[in-house]
């Protein structure tokens, strides 16, 4: 099913492309192409393939979730730049209301 100039024209319109002058040949050419081997795939029998989401299976690649002793307050703090009253200080990104 070859794609006129015009249909060309229109599906640049409607995906806001825009055309050199001749280009369109060149286009309609290459979305007939497309055109054709999406034809094909419709003619093949797809009744017994269950509809999926995703083509290979998607694992958990984490690691197991170990639990174990945090960091005290003093030792989170050790390497901070600044730290008052036990906490993080770090810069205002916001000025002060």
């Amino acid at each position: 099913m070859p794609l006129s100039r015009d249909e060309v024209r229109h599906v640049a319109m409607l995906a806001r492309l825009g055309l050199e002058p001749g280009d369109e040949e060149f286009y309609a050419e290459q979305l007939s192409g497309i055109l054709a081997h999406i034809d094909r795939l419709q003619q093949l029998d797809t009744k017994s393939i269950p509809p999926t989401a995703q083509v290979v299976e998607v694992t958990n690649t984490l690691r197991e979730d170990i639990p174990r002793p945090c960091l005290s307050q003093e030792e989170a703090l050790a390497n901070a730049p600044a730290a008052v009253d036990g906490f993080f200080r770090v810069p205002a990104i916001q000025d002060e209301a």
